[in-house]
This record gives C-alpha cells, structure tokens and sequence, in this order.
C-alpha cells in the first residue's frame, strides 16, 4: 500500500511539473540570474556560483537539481552572464543553458537600473519505467523519449547596491511546445524584491520576497536574515503551504593583491538552507537540503603616474 501511495504522490508531483517547469531554489536570493537576465554584472565583478538541492529526502528518485552560474560585468554598462541547470525528478531529466546580456542605465541617488535579455536551449528527457494509474495513458511514453528547444527570457531591475532591489522578469517567453512529450513550455514569471536595514553596529537586517507564477499556480518565499560583521548570517525563509527553512551562510573578503598594474579584490561565500516541509507529503518527506558557493573578484586598474627625469642622472 505504502509503495503505490509513493508512486501516486510521485505520478501527480510529475504531472504538476509539467506546468510548473522551473525548479525552485530556497537560497534564490544569492542566485538571481538564472531567472532575470538583468541581474548579470550587477555587481560589477565577476562571480561564479554553484547551488545543488536535494528536494524531499527520503523519497525514491526524489528531485536533485543542480545549477551553475557566471555572471560578470565588462566595463561600458554592459553585464553578461551564463547559467547551467540541471534538474532530475523520478523519470523526468530536464537541462537548460542560458546567456544572458544586460545593460545599465544611472538613476539620480545612486540606483541603477538594468534591463536584460537571455537565449538558450532547454531540453526535457522522459524515461520508460513508470507505474502508471491509468493504464494505457497515450501521454505516458512507452520508450525513453527527449525533445530541445530554443528558450528566450528577458528581466528589469531596479536597484541601489548594498540597500535594496526590485525586479520583473519571465522565462520561456516563447512557451515552446515538445510535441514528441505532449508537453507545452509554459511561461514563468517572476517578482522579486529586497531591502538591508543597516544598524549602528555595521551589522545588517537583509529581507527579501519573490512571487513566481505560471498563473496555474502562484509560489512565495518569504526571507529575513542577519548578517553579523560582514561574515556570517543566518535567517529563516517561508514558502506557504510547502516549507519552513532555516539557513546559515559564510563570507569573506580577502586582502587585495596588488601587481604593477591592477588590484584584484575577491571573496567567497558559503551558504545552506534546510527546508522543513509543512506540505501533506511532510510524513514521507525529511526534508530539502540545498548548498551553494560562490567566488567573486574583480580587478582595478592602478592609474599610470607621470614622472619627470633629470637628464643629469641618466
């Protein structure tokens, strides 16, 4: 009884999935671009990120995704930035790849507005080993089966470096069809904001929300956290009706290094969430584990001095 409950549960997460293709990440907040192509080079440096989540531990074949990152800004307004996902769920593998190019503009007040567009591709895999409820279903494939596809997104943010943002965006704008699956790409859209209270001590209150829809289904993450002295932070995300999910992280700043020409500046931070599911699946589920690490450096060039010789001590 047990087993055919869990493949029920599994046959109807899939289902779902169908219309609500993009993964979702608790640690979003450190992420960003791979769904708004306006966050590339928003830094102004260049950053590379690994994120991995382990989604509902404890089920068989449960989702594992795995997502990579580069972002980097390269002088004249202009950011660029790439991002690899990899996603499996039970008999479905689905893999993307996006570039993606922004462009800033200056506001009055130091905020910045930046407007981006990303091209790629994105592929979905179906495997043959299902328990279907209805048999004979047509939309269940006898045979491992994969389709690709072109994928077009694009995003604005809205922003002022170290105190606040606000961004809209969408994915799989031009909502693909995979004939061969019987599956249509929905579009995705995202809305996403955040604010860092600074106290006297430095230390800083970061809160942050996003809202993504394929307006079939609406999802909301909630985040507060603490950063202590510019190194550690903890805070807590809620996601209603799905997840409660404490988190903790590290970073640093190292020492520049300087050559004859430039100062590189960089730094690293360490992040992880567990996400404690309040879901009516919570008494199969123990729980989503989700790691990332990102590295971040950017160079600035020493300015060339003019020096004035003596020819008598040539």
């Amino acid at each position: 009884m047990r087993k055919v409950l869990l493949s029920t549960v599994f046959a109807t997460l899939t289902i779902i999935s169908f219309g609500q293709q993009d993964p979702q990440f608790t640690n979003w907040m450190f992420d960003r671009l791979s769904f708004n192509p306006a966050v590339a080079g928003v830094e102004c440096q260049h950053c590379l990120s690994a994120f991995y989540r382990d989604q509902w531990d404890g089920f068989d074949r449960d989702p594992k995704t795995a997502l990579f990152n580069y972002n980097g800004d390269i002088g004249k307004n202009i950011g660029i930035g790439a991002s690899f996902l990899k996603d499996n769920l039970g008999q479905e593998r689905n893999t993307a790849f996006r570039l993606s190019g922004s462009y800033r503009f200056a506001l009055s007040g130091g905020s910045f507005v930046n407007a981006g567009l990303s091209i790629g591709s994105y592929a979905k895999k179906l495997g043959n080993d299902w328990i279907p409820i209805d048999a004979g279903d047509p939309v269940i494939p006898n045979n491992e089966t994969s389709q690709g596809t072109i994928d077009l997104g694009l995003g604005v943010m809205i922003h002022k470096p170290g105190v606040y943002y606000a961004g809209i965006s969408a994915t799989h704008i031009n909502a693909p069809e995979l004939g061969d699956l019987s599956i249509q790409i929905v579009r995705h859209y995202y809305f996403m904001g955040g604010y860092n209270f600074t106290l006297g001590s430095g230390d800083q209150i970061r809160t942050n929300i996003l809202a993504k829809t394929p307006f079939s289904v609406s999802i909301f993450d909630i985040n507060v956290n603490y950063l202590y002295q510019n190194m550690l932070w903890g805070g807590l995300s809620y996601r209603p009706g799905d997840a409660i999910a404490p988190m903790l992280g590290f970073q640093k700043q190292f020492a520049p290094v300087q050559s004859r020409t430039s100062v590189r500046q960089s730094s690293i931070m360490l992040g992880y969430s567990y996400d404690m599911t309040t879901s009516e699946i919570k008494t199969y589920s123990a729980g989503s584990h989700e790691i990332f690490l990102t590295y971040c450096f950017k160079f600035t060039d020493i300015p060339v001095r003019a020096r004035h010789g003596n020819p008598r001590f040539l």
